[in-house]
C-alpha cells in the first residue's frame, strides 16, 4: 500500500505544480509594471513543476504517465510563449 500512496502523492504534486504554473501564466500581463517579477516567478513555478513531473514519472502507472506527458506539454507551451 505505501507504494500506491507514493505514486498517488507524486502524481498529485505534479498536478498541483502544473496548476500553480498555469495560474501564474494566466495572470501575467506583459504591459504590467511588475511583469519581470511575474516572469521570474513563472520560471520558478515551471522549474518546480518539471521536477515534480520528473519525480512522478519514476513511479507512475501507465495512465498517469499519459497525463504527466500532457502536463509536460502544457509546461512546454508556457515556456515557448516567453522564449
Amino acid at each position: 500500500m505505501p507504494y500506491h500512496k507514493n505514486k498517488q502523492q507524486a502524481f498529485q504534486a505534479a498536478e498541483q505544480g502544473v496548476e500553480q504554473a498555469r495560474d501564474v501564466f494566466e495572470s501575467m500581463d506583459s504591459a504590467s509594471s511588475d511583469f519581470g517579477h511575474h516572469l521570474k516567478r513563472l520560471k520558478q513555478e515551471i522549474n518546480e513543476a518539471e521536477q515534480q513531473i520528473e519525480n512522478a514519472h519514476e513511479v507512475a502507472s501507465e495512465t498517469q504517465r499519459k497525463q504527466l506527458q500532457s502536463f509536460q506539454e502544457d509546461i512546454d507551451r508556457m515556456k515557448q510563449h516567453f522564449e
